[in-house]
């Protein structure tokens, strides 16, 4: 039964509609609305690098799911190796959101992280050895480019990402960009403690 059919049907079993289908009915319509967000979020594309502030808050808002980007707080890369982030907007939540392109990158790929996960891009960008004190968490919604196991560049689809406390953990994943799980590092950031990985949840477009 196609999911419109299946919305319907709960949808006549009494005023509630949606909440009528109960716990584990709603839950999956939730991750299908979640998938479906991811799509259209992979799928848009702008016609140029974003330039002037809106045009950055607006890209990287594109990063994640609304829940998320909602609360973040979205800032400017540095220009320079250790400078400093720039706010464009302030939030209220510990997420942190950053247009494309991203450090390292000449892509548009924007991206949020937790603050974990941003305390680790931080403490690369600065040449620092990163401090982590839990896992963290990162979402690159619209993909990314990046060097690819056979050889070239890769293109990844909408992914996401986990830094570890315990990198040595993630030693027997494969390495670089693949369509499967694999383990990558920042550029130039070529050290044990500096790989994370990498969870792709839809393939690029351009390889669909």
């Amino acid at each position: 039964m196609e999911p419109s059919a299946n919305v319907e049907m709960d949808a006549r079993r009494g005023r509630d509609g949606w909440c009528s289908a109960g716990p584990k009915r709603g839950a999956t319509l939730a991750i299908f609305g979640l998938f479906a967000a991811v799509a259209a979020s992979a799928q848009s594309t702008t016609g140029h690098l974003p330039v002037t502030d809106a045009e950055k808050v607006a890209d990287a808002l594109r990063a994640a799911p609304k829940f998320i980007t909602d609360g973040a707080t979205i800032v400017d890369p540095p220009a320079n190796k250790g400078g400093e982030f720039r706010v464009l907007r302030q939030g209220s939540t510990e997420w942190t959101c950053l247009p494309g392109p991203t450090p390292g990158s000449q892509h548009d790929d924007p991206a949020c992280f937790d603050k974990v996960f941003f305390q680790f891009v931080k403490d690369v960008a600065a040449g620092r050895p990163p401090h982590v004190e839990r896992l963290g968490v990162s979402y690159m919604f619209t993909g990314h480019t990046v060097p690819g196991a056979a050889g070239g560049q890769f293109r990844v689809g909408a992914h996401i990402m986990l830094v570890s406390p315990h990198p040595e953990d993630l030693q027997g994943f494969t390495r670089y960009g693949w369509n499967s799980t694999y383990i990558i590092h920042l550029p130039g950031a070529d050290q044990p403690s500096q790989w994370f990985l990498v969870i792709p949840i839809q393939a690029d477009v351009e390889q669909q």
